[in-house]
């Protein structure tokens, strides 16, 4: 990921300062990435809208200790990150798709395929060990560096590396029947 664009820098002085105005402009920036992620590691909707909710909540309160040595966005897609783990380790998730990937128009017999296999891969997605789904979530799907996934997992770049080699693996296995 590039280095930071410097309006981010300055909203997230003036949110830690308490600038409530500067907080939601970084929510309104951010608030589909924090969903994606939450969506892709717990594979249900409403999870997804409760983990990235809880975790603008918790970033707002200890925002006083980001201390801006990654990116805002690699510090938040942490805290939401753990928020959704703790939810999918509570509940069992369930597979469905957001309604933006439900777009009509086309060949009803091709939207049908494209259909069917994101649901493959949404299901091979959550199937995998907690760990290498948000390594791999984090890498694939956010653009995070390894090094910006590290830090939002709290893991070594080789454990990192690791982790979306194995991930890589397992859900091209799993999907070797849609190729």
């Amino acid at each position: 990921m590039e280095g930071r664009p410097p309006e981010e820098e300055d909203l997230v002085a003036r949110a830690q300062r308490g600038d409530v105005d500067a907080y939601e402009q970084l929510v309104r920036a951010y608030q589909r990435i924090a969903f994606r992620i939450a969506f892709l590691l717990s594979g249900n909707a409403s999870d997804a809208e409760e983990a990235a909710q809880d975790g603008f909540v918790d970033a707002w309160r200890s925002l006083t200790q980001y201390r801006g040595d990654a990116s805002f966005r690699a510090w938040l897609a942490r805290i939401v990150t753990r928020r959704c783990l703790d939810v999918v380790a509570a509940r069992r998730p369930t597979v469905e798709l957001p309604p933006v990937l439900e777009q009509p128009g086309g060949d009803v017999g091709a939207r049908a395929e494209e259909r069917d296999r994101l649901r493959a891969l949404v299901e091979a997605i959550l199937a995998l060990p907690p760990d290498a789904r948000a390594a791999l979530v984090l890498r694939e799907f956010q653009g995070l560096s390894y090094a910006e996934v590290g830090e939002a997992l709290g893991a070594s770049l080789p454990a990192v590396k690791g982790r979306i080699h194995r991930a890589r693996l397992e859900l091209a296995a799993m999907m070797e029947g849609w190729r």
